[in-house]
């Protein structure tokens, strides 16, 4: 990851803190507490008791022999603790952290600079997340007037009781910054909660620990498929110690932008019923960390551009609806991709295109059958009443492909082109032989190119046959062979190729109006 992102996202980041935006009288926080404060690396501190069974909180001063941490519990009491920044931020934003008070605390001081309040109740192996934590979290927002919706700083076990409280609470937090976690079977059975309510999560972790295979890569993983938000920082070499950054900006940057969040408006065409999920590149970036003295491996949104998915329905057309995931700046024309498989997060291609302003549909499946030539044609004229491009471009991977085919050839005056990664000339929509129809695409003059891998077993009996019978009908085709290959993976080692080649048909398919 460039150094430069950063400088850049941390400038952002500062821009946004620094806008002035009216808050409501009753949601101002005070900056004095009850009782006697200390200080916290140059913060005013305030200490509190919570009883265990009441629930009640009281103001206590922390011994002086505390310093910045914490060295006296008492059975039955849990403490508490509230650090105060000297000017508080629009929306009274919070950080909360359970277990290992004052551990590495850089992002924390941070974001004291920034703004937040940071909170800490007292929890350890036995002191778990329960109705404790929610007895807090109510006295801070609902008696100090803090946002609704504060952000985790969860440490080993820490992270694992971030999860835990987060998970049972998906619609009171803004982000997670879990740092080598900790985790159960419960946190991954319930990730799905923070997906659905979009909460946006980052790791670091180190390459050695012993927990990153069984947590934090399995969180990873589990949160993509649910399309919820997740990045990632790895140290090599480094194990379940030293906690997060040196340089905390990554980790500060991430908490600014979570609680600077706002729903953006979902597109018109979307309807009013839709599911939302995001869109993102799950490639590896390794570059050398100077802060860390060693290299990093990143990925996920914080680092890669981040697309908005939304998932709907059209009426008349039953089963699983319609995927469209959207670009940040749509292209002249709104040029888009139609295709019948979902979109995985190795597809090179598409996410090449959406970076050029392509949206990505993925046409309607029934779950009974498989598409349908109908529901596809209405598909298409509901998205092109709504403004896409007149000629979509056709794609696929393996029998998708075909599929892809199928609905060009039962429709060849509405297609820019057609793109095949491993080609199976079958299909569910069309009844026609697609090969044997191929002078159809011809005719319209539709350019073709398909990638495939050398050993892929379709190759001889799809994508060269393909290739033979359309150069003998006239038409254009380009052919582009992954030697060594077999029909995995799909996508193309290095996707521009492709990716000009559509863009390419996309301009020449346009009208006079320079609209695809």
């Amino acid at each position: 990851m460039k150094h430069s992102l950063y400088l850049v996202s941390a400038l952002i980041s500062a821009m946004i803190v620094m806008v002035h935006s009216r808050v409501d009288a009753a949601d101002t926080a005070s900056t004095t507490f009850e009782g006697e404060k200390t200080s916290w690396h140059g913060f005013d501190r305030y200490d509190f008791l919570m009883d265990e069974s009441s629930l009640t909180i009281k103001p206590i001063k922390a011994a002086d022999d505390e310093h910045d941490g914490i060295r006296h519990q008492i059975d039955g009491q849990r403490r508490c603790i509230v650090v105060v920044p000297r000017e508080v931020a629009p929306g009274n934003p919070w950080s909360w952290r359970g277990v290992y008070w004052d551990h590495m605390p850089q992002t924390e001081i941070a974001l004291l600079r920034h703004g937040f309040y940071i909170a800490y109740i007292e929890s350890s192996a036995t002191l778990k997340p329960g109705k404790q934590w929610d007895a807090w979290y109510a006295y801070l927002t609902e008696k100090r007037g803090f946002s609704k919706k504060p952000v985790f700083v969860g440490m080993s076990r820490g992270g694992e009781y971030s999860y835990l409280w987060a998970t049972a609470h998906p619609d009171q937090v803004s982000g997670i910054y879990a740092d080598n976690p900790g985790g159960d079977q419960e946190i991954l059975l319930n990730l799905g909660r923070l997906a659905q309510y979009n909460v946006p999560l980052f790791h670091v972790c180190g390459s050695l620990d012993p927990l990153l295979g069984r947590y934090s890569t399995a969180i990873e993983n589990i949160y993509q498929q649910f399309g919820g938000r997740i990045s990632v920082m790895i140290k090599e070499g480094y194990a379940h110690h030293p906690h997060s950054l040196n340089d905390p900006t990554p980790i500060v940057d991430f908490m600014l932008q979570s609680v600077q969040e706002t729903n953006s408006i979902p597109p018109a065409f979307v309807g009013n019923k839709y599911f939302k999920s995001s869109f993102y590149s799950t490639e590896n970036v390794y570059n050398f960390n100077v802060g860390e003295d060693a290299y990093v491996t990143y990925r996920g949104p914080q680092f890669t551009p981040c697309y908005d998915r939304y998932q709907f329905g059209i009426e008349n057309i039953p089963g699983g609806g319609v995927t469209v995931i959207i670009p940040k700046v749509p292209a002249p024309g709104n040029p888009w991709v139609f295709r019948a498989d979902f979109v995985g997060r190795n597809a090179t291609v598409d996410l090449a295109l959406l970076a050029r302003g392509f949206y990505i549909v993925t046409g309607p499946v029934p779950y009974d059958v498989g598409p349908v030539l109908e529901q596809w044609n209405t598909t298409y004229k509901y998205l092109t009443d709504q403004g896409f491009s007149k000629k979509p471009v056709m794609e696929g991977d393996g029998a998708a492909a075909g599929e892809a085919y199928a609905w060009a050839i039962e429709n060849p005056g509405k297609v820019s082109c057609i793109y095949g990664e491993n080609p199976i000339m079958h299909s569910n929509l069309s009844k026609r032989s697609l090969l044997d129809n191929l002078d159809i695409l011809a005719k319209a003059g539709i350019p073709l190119i398909n990638v495939s891998g050398s050993l892929d077993p379709g190759l001889t009996d799809n994508t060269r046959a393909i290739e033979e019978r359309y150069r003998k009908l006239g038409g254009q085709i380009k052919v582009i062979l992954n030697e060594g290959d077999g029909h995995y993976p799909l996508a193309p080692k290095d996707p521009a190729p492709i990716v000009e080649f559509i863009v390419k048909a996309a301009l020449n398919a346009a009208g006079p109006d320079g609209s695809p």
